[in-house]
């Protein structure tokens, strides 16, 4: 679905807004291009494979509409990028056996990615004063988070190579430990983005999400901005 286009965001960057919603649209074009081949081929694999792929296409929507936020369009676009990258051109176009590298790329991303939605979230709760922790502690949720659905992930590819005879481990034992240790490589640098700019409101590299995040939800950032400078009277 296209994102509500809004002043001032609209004007400041309407090429954006054009890309985010035919980009999105084009992967899940593409999804169903490749179920109904596989339909006809009877490749259940594929067909499961780029069906779960799709469903996380409406990841962005679901946050969005059930904790009330606005996520940035880069945000949703790399959400998109990873699914579309790691489940239909890994998995059902073999790029993680075409290049070495991919695997290596995309599971940082993942963990990179899941860590800072995870950030997102409990500034949320956070707001709505569901939540009282420090910044470690809001680290280590971000942390905790992807390190936990990298596992669950492991556990799925472990699941659909023994019930149904699948690949999806490649090498079995070092394939899944070398994607829990660079999933939790890019979980911890998140996490430590997240928690630097708690501390002292500078995130290196996503600092230009970040703002668009805190303009685009001005309640969040009203707050954040208040319970900055109360640490800062604090300490």
């Amino acid at each position: 679905m296209k994102k509500t286009i809004k002043p001032p965001l609209a004007r400041e960057d309407p090429f954006l807004e054009k890309f985010h919603f035919f980009f999105i649209w084009f992967v899940r074009l593409t999804l169903l291009l490749a179920m109904y081949r596989s339909i006809l081929s009877s490749n259940w694999y594929v067909l499961g494979i780029c069906f779960f792929a799709l469903i996380l296409t409406f990841l962005g929507l679901f946050i969005e509409r059930h904790y009330k936020i606005d996520i940035p369009i880069e945000f949703e676009i790399g959400i998109v990028i990873l699914i579309y990258g790691s489940i239909f051109l890994g998995e059902v176009k073999g790029y993680y056996a075409k290049f070495w590298w991919w695997d290596l790329v995309l599971h940082t991303l993942t963990g990179a990615v899941i860590g800072l939605i995870g950030f997102i979230i409990l500034l949320v709760l956070y707001r709505r004063k569901r939540v009282t922790a420090a910044p470690a502690s809001i680290a280590l949720f971000s942390f905790s988070l992807a390190a936990a659905i990298g596992g669950i992930w492991e556990i799925f590819e472990f699941g659909m190579d023994q019930i149904f005879g699948f690949n999806m481990q490649k090498s079995g034992l070092v394939d899944t430990m070398g994607d829990l240790i660079i999933n939790n490589a890019g979980a911890l640098f998140a996490s430590l983005v997240g928690y630097f700019y708690l501390k002292s409101g500078e995130a290196p590299l996503f600092s230009r999400i970040i703002r668009r995040f805190k303009k685009e939800n001005p309640v969040i950032a009203k707050d954040l901005a208040k319970e900055y400078v109360s640490s800062k009277t604090k300490s």
